[in-house]
């Protein structure tokens, strides 16, 4: 593929090591771009990147410039947005949350030299890591190492979705499998996000699982992993949840939803389809309004709740208990269990690293008839 844009320097630093990375120029422009890392110091290490997934979702807003933090101003003290305020800008100087490399060099008894990691850094051919900074997860020895990809963030969001189910049937503290086991489960949204977190309510438990999905593609997939999946393109899915699952009269549907698209629509399914005094919870990244939520409809009539669970935090009084490392945990759980199906039928493109500005371009574009599932990046091992 070829590369969307020149190669462009973002930032100077006075000393550091010279990196690649993928940012945006301006709005639909992902480019290659030159930035430095700061050498390793005491309590470091290099680590020279491998493989890095695309969150086609995330890094596609950032591309498009359709995410809230440019289109107004965050006030992190208020934690809200203003109309008024200043907008992020651009260059955007990185994207991406999905990386895996080698340890190359190290300064810190945690990591050893030639060790595979997973990080959260962006597409970057390598990153100054700091374990007391940011997590650092051992890639174990019996995963493909290309699965890493899924331990240092994926995973853990769709681990954090089951934790928030937990805590809103169970309170804070409840076990994991609080809130999926022996419980109804609808998903909506067969992606990465969608697909994981649905295997993940198989693991631990849940009665049923359905899935809801648009695409005639991805419902093949989510049946190639055993979920079963019904058509969601015309907002109707939420009567297959009503009409598989009564619990009493007047009481029919899904106990719990994880609601995986960021789209309102998906989001007007999940509450369609719960029975009385059942969670949504919300693992969607919005960027619109929601036009097709009525919550003066089943939101209120039905007495339902909604939780968002984002990665940026586990459910109130659980940090302690959940830290990154341990929701990772969960997920090189489900990964030694499935990722041979994980590999073969969510991993759906594997392409050099500098083809990445072109895909994230097409992507943002609507130019691909049949878009990615998971898309890795893959760089060179290091010389």
């Amino acid at each position: 593929m070829r590369v969307t844009g020149p190669l462009v320097t973002s930032r100077n630093r006075p000393t550091g090591r010279r990196v690649r990375t993928i940012g945006v120029s301006e709005p639909g422009c992902p480019v290659l771009l030159d930035d430095v890392e700061p050498e390793p110091g005491p309590g470091q290490a290099w680590v020279h990147t491998l493989w890095s997934g695309i969150s086609a979702g995330t890094e596609v807003a950032l591309v498009r410039g359709t995410d809230p933090h440019h289109r107004m101003g965050w006030d992190p003290e208020q934690r809200s947005f203003d109309p008024g305020g200043l907008p992020a800008g651009y260059p955007v100087l990185g994207l991406g949350y999905m990386e895996v490399g080698r340890v190359t060099e190290s300064r810190t008894g945690v990591l050893a030299e030639g060790q595979l990691v997973a990080l959260a850094y962006g597409h970057r051919t390598g990153r100054c890591a700091d374990p007391a900074q940011r997590p650092v997860i051992p890639v174990p020895d019996d995963l493909d190492p290309l699965l890493g990809v899924y331990l240092a963030q994926m995973g853990p969001i769709c681990v954090n979705g089951l934790l928030h189910a937990a805590a809103a049937f169970a309170g804070p503290g409840a076990p994991l499998d609080a809130g999926v086991r022996g419980r109804r489960v609808l998903v909506t949204g067969a992606g990465v996000i969608g697909l994981i977190t649905a295997m993940l309510a198989v693991r631990h438990g849940a009665a049923e699982v359905l899935v809801a999905e648009p695409s005639a593609e991805r419902r093949g997939v989510a049946a190639a992993l055993g979920l079963p999946a019904v058509d969601d393109a015309d907002g109707q899915a939420w009567r297959a949840a009503k009409d598989r699952w009564r619990a009493g009269p007047g009481d029919r549907g899904a106990d719990v939803a994880f609601q995986c698209r960021g789209h309102d629509a998906a989001l007007a399914t999940a509450l369609k389809a719960l029975r009385p005094q059942g969670v949504v919870v919300d693992l969607g990244f919005y960027q619109a309004g929601a036009e097709r939520v009525r919550l003066g409809e089943e939101f209120h009539h039905n007495g339902l709740s909604v939780v968002c669970a984002q990665i940026s935090r586990v459910p109130r009084g659980m940090a302690g208990t959940w830290p990154r490392t341990a929701l990772a945990a969960v997920t090189v759980d489900l990964l030694r269990e499935r990722g041979d199906d994980v590999r073969r039928h969510l991993v759906t493109d594997v392409l050099p690293f500098e083809a990445g500005p072109a895909l994230l371009a097409d992507l943002a574009g609507r130019r691909l008839p049949s878009p990615p599932l998971q898309a890795v990046l893959r760089f060179a091992e290091p010389g």
